[in-house]
This record gives C-alpha cells, sequence and structure tokens, in this order.
C-alpha cells in the first residue's frame, strides 16, 4: 500500500483526502513510476471543485517526477531506474506511486533537478504552446500577460524575453509587479489600483496589443478585449476568477475583427512528437538559463489541501508541489 490523496465528491480543498491505495502491475504499455514530486496547479482545482466534471473517485495531479520501477509488456525505449517526468496527465499525480503509459512520460536531462521539473512541466508545457505553438512570437511583439506573477507567467515573461519580445504584466501587489520583473517582464500593471487597458493604450502609444494571455477569466474578459489592436488574438486560457461570460459574436466586429480562442494543452501537445519537442524546448530554456525556475512552495502530501487553499488565494508565485 502506499499513501495518495484521493476525492471521493466534488468541494473545497477539505474533501482532499490521504488514503492508503493499492498500485498494481503496469499493463502492456504502462510503467510503475515511484515519484518523489507532483505538481499542483490551478486545474487541479477545477477537478477538484467539480468546475471540470470528472468521474468520482479520482486522484487529482496532472504532473510529477519520479523512478521507473516497473515496466509493462512492449515497452522497449525505458528501464527501470530511469528518471523520468510528465506534464499533461494523465490524472493521477498526488500519489507515491502510480500507473502511467510510457508513451506520457519523457526522460530527465541530467542536468535537471527533480524539483525544477516535478511542479513545472505543465507551466512550462503551457508556457511553450502560448508562446511557441497557438502564437509563435516574435521580437518584434509586445503582449499583455494577466497574472505575471504566477507559475505560468514567470516562465512566459523570461521566455517571451530571451526571444526578444515585450511583455506588459498585470499583477496583483507592488511584490508582485517586482518579481515579475525580475523574471522578464517590461511593464508592470497592479490591476487593484490601475485601469489596465488605458494603461495598455499609453504603453502602446494607443495601438493595442497582438496579443492577451488571459488565464483569469471572469474578471479579465471583457476589459482584455479592448487591450487588443485591429484583428489582435485573445487567449483566454484560464479561469482563475472563473470562467469568462459569454459573448456576442458581433462584438468582435465592432472591436477590430478580434479573434478568440479557448485553448487547451492537450490539443497542442497530444501527439507524441509535439509532446517530445515541447518538452526538450522547455528543457533547453532552463539548462541554457533562459528559464529560471522557481521552487520555493513545497508542501509535503499530506499538505494537498493547504496547497490548494494557498493557489487559490493567489498566495503562491512560481510552482507549487507535493513532495512524496
Amino acid at each position: 500500500m502506499v499513501k495518495a490523496i484521493v476525492c471521493h465528491e466534488n468541494g473545497g480543498p477539505e474533501v482532499l483526502k490521504l488514503e492508503d491505495i493499492k498500485v498494481g502491475e503496469p499493463a502492456a504499455g504502462e510503467i510503475k513510476l515511484r515519484q518523489t514530486i507532483a505538481g499542483v496547479n490551478f486545474i487541479d482545482t477545477y477537478h477538484r471543485s467539480g468546475l471540470y466534471k470528472l468521474p468520482m473517485p479520482l486522484t487529482p495531479g496532472l504532473e510529477g517526477v519520479g523512478v521507473v520501477e516497473k515496466l509493462g509488456a512492449g515497452v522497449t525505449d525505458l528501464k527501470v531506474g530511469d528518471r523520468v517526468c510528465y506534464g499533461n496527465g494523465p490524472l493521477g499525480g498526488y500519489a507515491e506511486e502510480r500507473l502511467i503509459p510510457a508513451a506520457s512520460v519523457v526522460k530527465v536531462p541530467a542536468g535537471l533537478k527533480d524539483e525544477q521539473v516535478g511542479g513545472n512541466m505543465l507551466r512550462g508545457l503551457t508556457a511553450w504552446y502560448l508562446l511557441r505553438a497557438l502564437h509563435d512570437l516574435k521580437a518584434s511583439e509586445t503582449v499583455l500577460f494577466h497574472a505575471a506573477a504566477g507559475g505560468v507567467g514567470l516562465i512566459f515573461c523570461q521566455w517571451a524575453k530571451a526571444l526578444g519580445a515585450t511583455v506588459i504584466g498585470t499583477v496583483g501587489s507592488k511584490d508582485k509587479a517586482e518579481l515579475a520583473r525580475k523574471n522578464g517582464c517590461d511593464y508592470t500593471i497592479l490591476y487593484n489600483e490601475q485601469d489596465f487597458v488605458a494603461e495598455v493604450k499609453t504603453i502602446t502609444g494607443g495601438k493595442g496589443v497582438p496579443v492577451v494571455y488571459d488565464g483569469v477569466g471572469k474578471d479579465t474578459f471583457f476589459k482584455s478585449l479592448d487591450c487588443l489592436s485591429t484583428r489582435g488574438l485573445m487567449v483566454s486560457f484560464g479561469n482563475a476568477s472563473g470562467p469568462p461570460p459569454a459573448i456576442e459574436v458581433g462584438l468582435l466586429a465592432g472591436k477590430g475583427s478580434l479573434f478568440v480562442t479557448r485553448p487547451t494543452l492537450g490539443h497542442y501537445v497530444g501527439q507524441r512528437a509535439d509532446y517530445e519537442r515541447a518538452c526538450n524546448d522547455f528543457f533547453n530554456v532552463i539548462l541554457n538559463g533562459s528559464v529560471k525556475l522557481d521552487v520555493a512552495n513545497a508542501y509535503n502530501l499530506e499538505q494537498a489541501a493547504h496547497a490548494h487553499k494557498d493557489l487559490q488565494a493567489r498566495k503562491t508565485t512560481g510552482a507549487t508541489y507535493l513532495t512524496l
């Protein structure tokens, strides 16, 4: 028996229960993974709360790192003892051991620590598809990123800076503004004190930005549209403040023939070749120093509910993870 977090019903952080579970033997194409770290991400709170409906009971967690303990039939590109990580599920990360398809994991380069990848894979892959796949960010572009001091934001700002782009970021406090600037954000806007639309227009000389990256949702969605230049792209990739409101399609024409997309990571790394490319690109920017990872928010497995509370209260910056 091993320890894992199990949800038997949707609800608040209190439904995250530490339990003993039995992990079976890997089926064909699977491995048994003894984990050292499991990442905690905002999407985990959606799975727990029921915002994203999933069958119960479930063990949350879409990313982690560990050591291969057993191989299922047909697994030939891994061996027992390999250090591997994953950043796009499947669910089951909040556990000391788990079964996972071999196709879902990649080997961790020797130069990277478990703490670097275990709590940052989902964030890193999200940043990758936002600036390399969904929109290939150019050095000449200035973009707006909401929650620039958050887990995805800190990686995005550094990566965008390495590409030569300019990032305007919204943040919730002066401390977070300083953190965002230290991580490559060129301009910071305190959304509780400043009108971010007016600030964006001032920074861009009235033009607006070609892309807005919005993981906040309800509180920022419509005002974000007003930050876009003609034929600009609104990327709504999260719901930290709640789901965005419904939108009349005709509104997009009046605001400049705008584009709106609601992407998910799985649609950008669902094919193995894309997944490997994304992971390798992320590993490379860490190894070459373009992206430095914040690994300060560590909790024990039994503190999963505490981690969720802190995450939803926006008390954390950078990566949040469970040590196993």
